[in-house]
């Protein structure tokens, strides 16, 4: 919405300046967007007079001129054909900026004469779309009067209008809210009515769907012709092309009071009835209508049409555009006003099906003032036959408009109550009072919203009215109460073991991903969820209608995006919540990572990673958060249906308490997801990790290495095919765990020399020495030990 100050105060008796309009709009609620001040960018130009004209010598469609300028005489050279002694125009000197032509002057010859200035155009000044020649000013004017001034030229204030109030879409709205702010004095705004003088010829039939209420009115006699200066510099100084007297009237209306209006040539029209209904559906398909815009749109049974010949023509889109075979020209002798109330949300969605964003569907679509249909007709009248003349008929009034807002009650002191603003019963009634609303005194007030304010609908409404005319700026500051630090640090135990997990896993190398909380209920139950109670009733895409039951599918999809974009070697990871169930306790928070090793194309390249790889990672990570690593159990054959049966595995305390989980990603869920195998990942519950115990402070000793070797004893053991090499090393290292530091497997066998049904396991087992040298026979204690404990988990030492 654009205004100028001078409009403004067409309804507002002020002595404020542009900025501090603008101020007072911003504090009132107003969000100015700009300010478009024209005599910033036309600073350097000024008012001139052309002494003498001469033919340029080196060519014949330019002139030398002499011309007094502000600098004095200048010589200019110009290619004008309307430049001649003694006419007014306008003088740019050396080095300033012509918007028009996006230059900047410099000092050069033109043909071998050089021109110490320039002659500007409307166009060049950007004061018209195009010009044949210089600006012809009156001569009145002196040398040397700015631009601006001459021009009548003056700041555009352009502010952003918030769709509950429509009011503001009226320079009067505007000025009431200023008014009531004090920045003045609000002029009177009631509109005479103009008596008509024979009764309207034409009748209005209106379908109640389509249309509530339609007013109008014949003027006979008028002239049509351009509108005077006054009127086409109002409506170009906000960006409105001046079309004629009839048009230009509604336009500035719709502007001025934000009451929408059309004019139809009553010549034009097929018989005496115009009627409003809905789009009909025909023989050969659906209604038409050629525009003012020169368009074609088709009329469906969800617009509301503006009919005449009985109601078979139609001749405008209610509330969004006129048809194009009723508009007004100067030729039109009779014009019939319209001025009626649209439903705004058929209006709405009329513009979005046809793309129409006329004034009058922007204004329509937000709701127009019941109370403006008559009144509108009153102003366009007593304008028309002051710039047109004419005879006005008598108003008719079809319809009913929509009933007025209702009186509710409202206590003055809820106003603090709500917003902690201190506000007087009398300074409340008085911002009340001046917004439009009525006001009768009682316990508790009755106070009924204008017409033009159906935004308002309870007291909420009305504390928020007066607080933003009282000055948010008035609001008490009191600070919020100090809270001590807590002395563990303000992060849960989950909070923390999150962010040493991000860390953790950006330093192995993976990236870290943010994906939605959502997949698609088909990919859900892949990975075991999909469950009724997940499915979300108004998805943000079709493809997202579920929760999330893991992390995996969109990490998983991700990489494949990826892939396809040329990079298929992928680390991501993602900490985030995964859904069981609806209620709170079925949310979980999961750490998660894949890696897809792709090695570049090449004989001697082979992928960087495996099931393994991604182990060591989850244990490496599971280390950094204080889980219980050395008690963890490895369970295969157990993992969830998504990883693939041979290649994965739990981690667990127990059958109940699983950890986490890790391997490859399951062929055919790849190719459910289309992506290309192997994916390997894995899935930490930070639930399921116990809480550490609280431990009292202590010192912690130094660091204290052993002066003497560590020494390594191998070890071979039958055992089941079935059996877990887990089970085993962790056995072997809880043998003496005073000197035994270590524990790995180094070679797995099946074939000759074992029995069927039984593999070779064999292991390191590395011995750090304390106090002494280990003698031989400590060495096969302890080496008596190792085989003992593996003995006990499952395993013979291999002969």
């Amino acid at each position: 919405m654009k205004f100028t100050l001078s409009w403004l105060k067409d309804h507002l008796e002020t002595t404020a300046t542009v900025p501090e309009i603008v101020a007072a709009m911003t504090m009132a609620g107003l969000e100015v967007e700009h300010v478009i001040d024209p005599a910033t960018k036309l600073k350097p130009f000024t008012v001139c007079k052309i002494v003498e004209a001469a033919r340029h010598p080196n060519a014949d469609r330019l002139q030398v001129c002499q011309v007094d300028t502000v600098d004095g005489r200048k010589e200019i050279v110009c290619g004008a054909p309307n430049a001649r002694a003694g006419l007014t125009t306008i003088y740019a000197p050396i080095g300033a900026y012509v918007p028009g032509l996006d230059v900047t002057l410099v000092e050069k010859p033109v043909r071998g004469v050089v021109s110490n200035g320039m002659l500007c155009s409307a166009a060049e000044l950007e004061y018209a779309t195009e010009s044949d020649g210089i600006m012809e000013l009156p001569d009145s004017l002196a040398v040397g009067t700015p631009a601006v001034d001459a021009l009548g030229l003056e700041a555009v204030i352009d502010f952003e209008v918030t769709p509950n109030r429509p009011d503001w879409l009226g320079v009067a709205g505007i000025a009431r809210d200023l008014a009531a702010a004090g920045v003045g004095a609000l002029k009177d705004l009631s509109i005479a009515p103009v008596a008509g003088t024979f009764p309207c010829p034409i009748t209005v039939k209106v379908d109640g769907e389509a249309c509530p209420v339609f007013a109008g009115r014949l003027i006979k006699g008028v002239k049509n012709g351009p509108s005077p200066k006054w009127l086409q510099d109002r409506l170009t100084a906000i960006g409105l092309r001046p079309i004629n007297a009839l048009v230009d009237v509604t336009n500035l209306i719709s502007y001025d009071r934000a009451r929408p209006l059309h004019v139809y040539d009553a010549a034009k029209l097929s018989g005496t009835e115009i009627s409003t209904r809905l789009g009909r559906h025909g023989v050969h398909g659906d209604e038409h209508l050629i525009a003012l815009d020169g368009k074609t749109y088709e009329l469906t049974p969800e617009m509301c049409v503006i009919a005449d010949a009985h109601g078979d023509r139609p001749i405008g889109l209610g509330g969004v555009m006129g048809g194009e075979s009723t508009g007004c020209s100067d030729e039109t002798v009779d014009v019939f006003i319209e001025s009626a109330w649209f439903e705004p949300i058929r209006i709405a969605q009329t513009g979005r099906a046809t793309g129409i964003n006329s004034d009058a569907q922007y204004r329509f679509a937000r709701t127009v003032d019941t109370g403006s249909v008559v009144p509108g007709i009153e102003l366009a009248t007593k304008l028309i036959l002051e710039l047109c003349g004419g005879q006005p008929s008598e108003i008719i009034v079809a319809g009913e408009a929509p009933a007025a807002p209702k009186g509710f009650a409202f206590d003055p002191a809820y106003v603090e109550q709500l917003s902690g603003l201190s506000v007087s019963a009398d300074r409340a009634r008085q911002i009340l009072v001046a917004l439009g609303f009525d006001v009768k005194d009682g316990s508790p007030w009755i106070i009924t919203p204008p017409t033009f304010r159906r935004d308002v609908e309870g007291k909420a409404d009305l504390v928020e009215e007066i607080a933003r005319i009282a000055g948010y700026g008035a609001l008490p500051s009191t600070p919020l109460p100090e809270v001590p630090r807590a002395v563990g640090g303000i992060l849960t135990a989950k909070q923390a073991r999150a962010r040493t997990a991000r860390r953790a896993l950006a330093a192995a190398g993976y990236a870290e991903a943010v994906t939605y909380s959502f997949t698609s209920r088909k990919i859900a139950e892949l990975f075991g969820g999909g469950q009724a109670e997940l499915v979300l009733a108004n998805p943000i895409a079709s493809e997202l209608d579920c929760m999330r039951p893991s992390l995996l599918p969109n990490l998983i999809e991700a990489a494949g995006r990826n892939a396809r974009q040329g990079f298929p070697d992928a680390a991501l990871f993602e900490i985030g919540p995964t859904f069981h169930g609806d209620r709170p306790a079925d949310q979980r928070t999961v750490v998660s990572a894949i890696l897809v090793p792709k090695a570049p194309r090449g004989w001697d390249k082979t992928p960087q990673g495996d099931v393994f790889t991604v182990k060591a990672d989850l244990l490496a990570l599971l280390e950094e958060l204080g889980a219980p690593v050395a008690s963890l159990q490895t369970a295969q054959g157990s993992a969830s249906a998504w990883w693939h049966p041979g290649r994965s595995a739990r981690l667990q305390l127990g059958p109940k308490a699983v950890m986490a989980e890790f391997g490859e990603i399951h062929p055919a869920v790849l190719k459910a997801l289309d992506v290309a195998g192997p994916v390997y990942g894995f899935e930490i519950t930070l639930e399921a990790i116990p809480e550490p115990k609280k431990k009292s402070v202590k010192t912690r000793p130094a660091f204290s290495p052993s002066p003497l070797m560590p020494l390594t004893r191998d070890f071979a053991f039958l055992v089941e095919k079935t059996k877990a090499a887990g089970d085993l090393v962790k056995a072997a290292a809880g043998a003496d765990k005073a000197l035994i530091t270590a524990a790995r497997v180094f070679d797995v066998y099946e074939g000759p020399g074992v029995p069927e049904g039984f593999k070779s396991i064999a292991i390191e087992v590395v011995v750090q020495p304390r106090e002494a040298t280990l003698t031989d026979a400590e060495i096969e204690a302890l080496s008596a030990k190792v085989v003992a404990a593996a003995e006990k988990a499952g395993g013979k030492l291999r002969g």
